[in-house]
C-alpha cells in the first residue's frame, strides 16, 4: 500500500491556518504605552541635552572648514 493510498481515504482534515490565537481586540487607544514612549523620549531628550552646545560647536567648526576650503 503506497502513502497516497492511505491519505484518500482519510477525510479528517485540520483547519485552515489561523492569524492568531486570540481573537482579534480591535482598535483602541493605548494610553500606557503612550506614557511610555514619551518617558523614553524625555529621558533621551535629558540625557543628550548636556552634549548638544558640544555638538553645535562640531556643527560651527565643521561648517566654517566647509567655507574656508571653497576659497
Amino acid at each position: 500500500m503506497s502513502m497516497s493510498d492511505a491519505d484518500d481515504g482519510d477525510d479528517s482534515r485540520l483547519p485552515g491556518p489561523l492569524r492568531t490565537v486570540t481573537p482579534p481586540s480591535g482598535t483602541h487607544p493605548d494610553a500606557q504605552m503612550d506614557v511610555i514612549g514619551w518617558l523614553i523620549f524625555l529621558g533621551l531628550l535629558i540625557l543628550l541635552l548636556p552634549v548638544l552646545p558640544l555638538l553645535l560647536v562640531i556643527w560651527l567648526i565643521d561648517r566654517a572648514r566647509g567655507a574656508l576650503g571653497r576659497r
